[in-house]
Order: structure tokens, then sequence, then C-alpha cells
């Protein structure tokens, strides 16, 4: 029984635990007066999320923390805005209006700031196999906002041709210190992306896996730790050094413990059988005891067919109370071993653990999840040439991974933000297959080149993104060809990351030019469609990216409803009073209209009239 408190809330825990909660890179620990380390928040740190620019701290204080040259800028480089949008490329896409699958082309710092609204906390797992900065493996691309080139110059990661491209080599004397940077601010950007149920994998290898663990105990807080899952990656043995390198690290995070969604392996049918004749049918024998004594859980548990009566092992408890084993001997559920012989264990089904959808605890070691030469195999099946992409990481890993974060939620999203050759979209799709799962997937992936005598820049893709989406749909065609591959969601809406659509009218009325008048008329760059600006509205409103998009009309006068009219959009330049009368009977959630649609402000006036008269509830807006 527990003691009541006596006394009020400690209202500075609680505080400390919500700052916690918004913001886990600021809790540390620090001493207290006895010199005896206690919980607290670095106040520099907390200032930093707080500030629109990089905070410069003077004086040293002591904390528990990883640091590096270059973190604080890493930090404000999440935080600050952008002034992107996503573009849709229906050329690239297949299935473009009905597909819930994305594929992002460009720098995924600016693809994880353009998702932060529309899906904040949606996603239920993320995949990511970011380069292992073994010195030569590791480019990038940072881009955010206006002091862009300043924190490039800082960090030593811009060239004085203005190159933004770095190779992260050893003689840079910052190979973890900019690798460190790169992920810091990636990370803390998508852990606002995962569900409360959600998990992250991160692969990695010996190089950083000690440095990835501290940052992501730092971003996700030590208590989500889940496990550090060793993956055999290869079964040759290289001699190049002392001992042959033939792990990977996948460093598994929650974005909360206490809600975790976890399954495991398929239940082995072969571990029940059934001496007894039991009418329910196969089962097998688990222990019955328990490392946390406590309650009315020790006592004797007595055989009724031999009189010998067991305790449980010394420091340990029984798992129940003396009425529930007594209960379950009741049901036929207790036996004392298969002999009748030994302490006593609990019978578990094979039918009712089915029933339930039980699974199997994974272990920490995979020795049978693929290697990356057998990812190298896949792809060169799927392409019918060796050397396309090398050493992917192989699907049955990742289809592994991902059913422990979504053999219970079969509708999840699945994000990958350092795409590669497309393995994770392979992987959901295949999951889908076997399990009739409906799992979505968004991949992002720098538009790296590919090298110019490589088989891919042979076989036409000038590109990593090339060859993924390509893969993707080889990967469907090999899919279509199985008989229960009709519910499957194969296509992917392809987006890629640009400057916004609107015009940079910043300009006094002094600078203006007759030459330059005309173009400051409008808000819309000239060369962006209706379609470029509906995809920012997407963005702008925080609405899922995949939602079904239809075109109606023809010509002047298209009109784009998104999710079955939950949002309409008409961004033609002149809008007729028919039009907006048309659209607001439909009573759209969300209408939107292009400012230059309306020739004057009675026209604009009178269309908000129109809604309100017909559809009030709508949220009215222009660009």
């Amino acid at each position: 029984m527990d003691k009541l408190k006596m006394h009020s809330s400690d209202l500075t825990e609680k505080n400390v635990d919500l700052i916690a909660e918004l913001f886990p890179t600021t809790v540390t620990e620090s001493m207290d007066a006895e010199g005896i380390p206690q919980r607290a928040i670095d106040f520099d740190a907390l200032r930093q999320e707080l500030s629109s620019e990089v905070v410069v701290v003077e004086g040293a204080q002591e904390r528990y923390q990883l640091d590096w040259p270059g973190k604080r800028a890493a930090a404000f480089a999440a935080n600050a805005p952008i002034t992107k949008t996503l573009r849709p490329v229906r050329e690239e896409s297949v299935d473009f209006d009905t597909t819930k699958n994305l594929f992002i082309e460009g720098d995924n710092l600016e693809a994880l700031k353009l998702l932060q609204e529309s899906y904040l906390g949606k996603i239920q797992a993320i995949f990511i196999d970011p380069p292992y900065n073994t010195g030569n493996d590791f480019i990038y691309n940072d881009s955010f906002g206006v002091t862009t080139r300043e924190y490039m110059e800082r960090s030593g990661q811009i060239g004085t041709d203005g190159e933004r491209f770095v190779t992260n080599t050893e003689s840079s004397g910052r190979l973890h210190s900019n690798w460190l940077s790169m992920i810091y601010s990636r990370l803390k950007l998508s852990r606002n992306l995962l569900r409360a149920t959600g998990v992250l994998f991160v692969t990695i290898g010996d190089a950083e896996s000690a440095n990835l663990r501290r940052v992501l105990d730092e971003i996700f807080g030590e208590k989500n730790f889940v496990a550090n899952i060793v993956w055999q990656s290869r079964t040759s043995i290289s001699d190049d050094l002392e001992v042959s390198p033939n792990h990977n690290h996948v460093l598994v995070y929650s974005r909360d413990r206490d809600h975790l969604a976890f399954w495991g392996e398929p239940l082995r049918e072969d571990e029940y059988t059934n001496p007894d004749g039991d009418p329910r049918g196969p089962w097998k024998l688990v222990p019955l005891d328990a490392n946390k004594p406590g309650g009315d859980t020790h006592y004797a548990v007595e055989n009724p067919e031999t009189g010998q009566s067991f305790w449980p092992p010394q420091g340990r408890s029984w798992a129940i109370n003396p009425r529930s084993m007594r209960a379950l001997m009741d049901d036929g559920r207790i036996k004392f071993g298969l002999r009748g012989d030994s302490a006593p264990k609990r019978k578990l089904f094979l039918a009712e653990r089915n029933e339930r959808g039980d699974t199997r605890t994974p272990s920490s070691i995979l020795i049978d999840a693929g290697t990356t030469k057998s990812g190298s195999e896949e792809v060169a099946r799927l392409f019918g040439q060796k050397g396309v992409f090398d050493y992917p990481k192989p699907t049955a890993l990742v289809r592994r991974l991902l059913s422990y974060a979504t053999l219970g939620t079969k509708d999840a999203i699945v994000l990958d933000f350092f795409a590669g050759s497309g393995t994770t979209a392979q992987a959901v799709l295949e999951l889908n297959l076997l399990d009739q799962g409906t799992r979505a997937f968004i991949l992002v992936q720098m538009p790296e080149t590919t090298a110019p005598e490589s088989a891919a820049a042979k076989l036409g893709y000038a590109t990593i993104p090339a060859v993924a989406r390509q893969r993707i749909r080889l990967a469907s065609d090999v899919l279509a060809s199985t008989v229960d591959s009709a519910d499957v969601d194969t296509g992917f809406r392809s987006l890629r990351i640009d400057t916004t659509n609107m015009v940079d009218l910043q300009v006094g009325p002094d600078d203006l030019v007759q030459a330059s008048l005309a173009g400051a008329v409008g808000s819309v760059k000239s060369d962006r469609t209706d379609e470029d600006l509906l995809f920012q509205v997407l963005l702008d409103w925080g609405l899922d990216l995949s939602e079904p998009i239809t075109v109606e009309g023809a010509g002047d006068h298209r009109v784009l409803a998104v999710a079955d009219d939950a949002l309409i959009a008409c961004f033609t330049d002149e809008v007729s009073p028919e039009v907006v009368r048309a659209i607001a009977e439909r009573h759209p959630l969300r209408a939107v209209f292009k400012d230059a649609g309306f020739a004057s402000d009675a026209a604009r006036i009178n269309a908000e009239q129109i809604f309100r008269e017909l559809s009030p509830e709508t949220d009215l807006r222009t660009i």
C-alpha cells in the first residue's frame, strides 16, 4: 500500500518533465550542493531552442553532454525556416492521382522541414541508412535560409568556389564533427514526425556507432532506447584488419517508450506439441516465476499427483498469486514438467497465441536477414546489370525491422530520408503483399549524380533518385506478376524540392524600373502550374501530401479537388462568379483561389459573400 505524500506536488519536477517532453536535448545532469548528480535543464540549450539565431555562450559550465564544433549551428539549422516548396513531377510518378506513396527528390534536411506540418506525429516507423562516415562516403548538402553560406563557412563545409556538396575526409580535420552536425539536425527534425507508438531504426558501422548512440540519447531521451541490434552484414572474412568487420549496428529508439508498439518474429509452430491430447491443440510449457517479488506471490505450489511442493527459485517469486494459480490448475493449464516431477509451468496454446496475434521476442543478433552482398544481387536482378548500386541494404533486413514496428498497424506510414537505391520502398511493398497491409512509404533522396563510368550512368540513370525510382517500378512489376498483388499500392507520387512558387516582391518603389513592373504585378512565378501551387497550399495547411487529387474543367477554368472536396482550389487568372458559386455549393472544408483571379476588390468581396451564403463553414483563402 502506497503512503500518502502529505505535501503538495513538486511543480519544479513537473515543469522539468514538460520541458523534457518538448525539448529532450535540453535535459542533462549537473551536481547538487552535496556533489550528487541530478537531472537538470541546460538553459543555454533551451535558449538555443527558442532563438532564431545561433546563440553564442561564453564560459563553459560542467555538464553531462556530447559536444563538438558546430553543434549549436546544427541545432540552429534544424530550427531555422526555409523558403522552399515541393513541386509534383507527374512524368516521373506512377498512379500519381491515387497512390499513397511519396518519393521526394532533394536535400533531406529541407524535406524534413517541409514535412513537419503535414506529417507531425503521423509516422509509425523511420528506417534510415545514413553515410557511415568511413572518410570518403559522406556527401551532403545543407540549406536552411539566408545564413547558409555563413554556417557552411564556419563549419568547414564550403569551398572557395562556393560549392555546397562536401565529401567528409579525414584530411579535413573534422571527420567526426561534420558528420555529427549533419546527422544531429536531421534526427532532431525526424523525432517530431514519429507517432507516440513509433519506432526509429538507424543502421550504422563501428566508426560512428558510439557517437550516434549518444546523439540519439540526447535527442530521443535515454529512456527511449530500445535496442542495439547487431546485424551480420557479411559472411566472408576480410584479412585487411586484425578482426574481420562482419557486422553493422541497428540502433532502435522509440518516440515514447511508455506507448511503444513493437512486435517480433512469427511464432514457430514446430515448438508446439500436444502429447497429452489436449482438445485445445498444440502447446508448449513456459516458466511461471518472475524476477520482481512482491505481494502474495511467494508460496509453495503442490503437485496434486505426487504431493511434492515447489517454491519459486531463490530471489524470485511466482508471477501470479495463489488464486490465479489454482484457477490455472483447475483449467488444466499447469503441468509439472513433461514427466510430472519438476517445478510448475504454464501451458501456452498455439491457437490462442495466433488468435491474439502474438509474436516471438526478437533477438538482438540478426544472422539471417540478408547481407550487403545479397542486397547488391537484388538490385542486379531487377536491372539485369551488376554494379548499378553498390552494397545497398537487403530487403530482408528492412522488411524484418519494419515488421517489428508495423505488424499491428498495417496502415502505417514508413519514412526513409536516406533512400539510396529505394530498398525501403521495395520492403514496404513486399511486406504489404505478405500480410495484406496498406502501409505507405515516404522516401527522400538527395539529387546526387551517378559516376560517369558507372553501370547506372551507362544504363541512362544520371542521378541516384533516378535509379531509386526505376527500382521501385521494376520491383512493382515483379510483384504484379504474383497472384495476390491486386490490392498492393505499387505507385508513387514523385515530388521535387524547389524554391517557393511566390515571386520575391520585397523591393521598394525606388528600386522598381519600368521593365520589372510587369513581373511585380503577380505574386506567382510565371513557370509554376496550378498543381505546383496546390502542393504549396497542402504544405501551408499541413495536409497529407498523398491525398487523392481530381482535376476538373478545362482550359483556364481548371478546378483541383483534394480528398473528396476536403480542399478545392482554382488558380485561374479570371475566376467567374459562376465558378465561385459552383465550388461553394460543394461545401468544401477549405477553398483557395489565386489573388490575381479576381479582377478587383469588388470581385473578391463578391466571392466571399457567395461563400458566406452557400458554405459559411468553408475556410476561404487566396494566395
